[in-house]
């Protein structure tokens, strides 16, 4: 029952984003001063927060740097496997990167899978709006980048968010796959 609860999930999450990803993730991004709600219940805290990650590997400035690959050459997978990125990557309330900056995603993601592209993602998302302002999350976990909802566990945080446990969803909204540059969304969903 519950394996087939899950099935029915990711076919809901499926079809709203990626039938429609527009649609789902531009009335996201009309809310843009309300990408973070939480609502007390006695003495835990649930909050929503809703946001971009923008990841540029390209251009003068970019946000991620390869800082490893194998040494082997023929080693080499279309996978990228071995590789390993350093990120400190912004985080805005839409897919336009001008859009209000709400914080920024560091640490390093690396390639960790020979036959897709599945990378390890070991990331601090640290928030400079509001009463957010200080406090972060960490994300830990396996992302199947070429999924087009992807779930990544929460596995802590500080300040407002200290002692934080939830999980993540992502979507790519956009990829140009000549530079590797990507504009992600994500709804993520802490107690704490």
């Amino acid at each position: 029952m519950a394996r087939l609860m899950l099935q029915v999930m990711k076919f809901v999450l499926f079809t709203i984003f990626v039938v429609s990803p527009s649609t789902a993730w531009a009335s996201m991004a009309s809310q843009a001063d309300e990408w973070a709600k939480t609502v007390e219940k006695g003495k835990e805290r649930t909050t929503t927060l809703q946001f971009y990650f923008h990841d540029t590997l390209s251009g003068k400035s970019p946000s991620a740097v390869k800082v490893a690959q194998p040494i082997q050459q023929e080693n080499q997978t279309l996978t990228g496997f071995g590789v390993v990125m350093m990120a400190d990557d912004p985080l805005t309330v839409g897919p336009d990167p001008k859009s209000k900056l709400v914080g920024r995603a560091q640490g390093l993601y690396g390639s960790a899978c020979q036959d897709e592209l599945g990378l390890v993602m070991a990331l601090s998302y640290t928030f400079n709006d509001g009463k957010y302002n200080g406090s972060s999350i960490s994300i830990m976990g396996r992302n199947s980048a070429m999924e087009p909802v992807r779930e990544m566990p929460v596995v802590g945080g500080t300040g407002f968010f200290r002692m934080a446990r939830g999980y993540a969803i992502a979507h790519t909204y956009w990829v140009d796959f000549k530079t590797g540059d990507a504009i992600v969304g994500y709804n993520v969903t802490l107690v704490h």
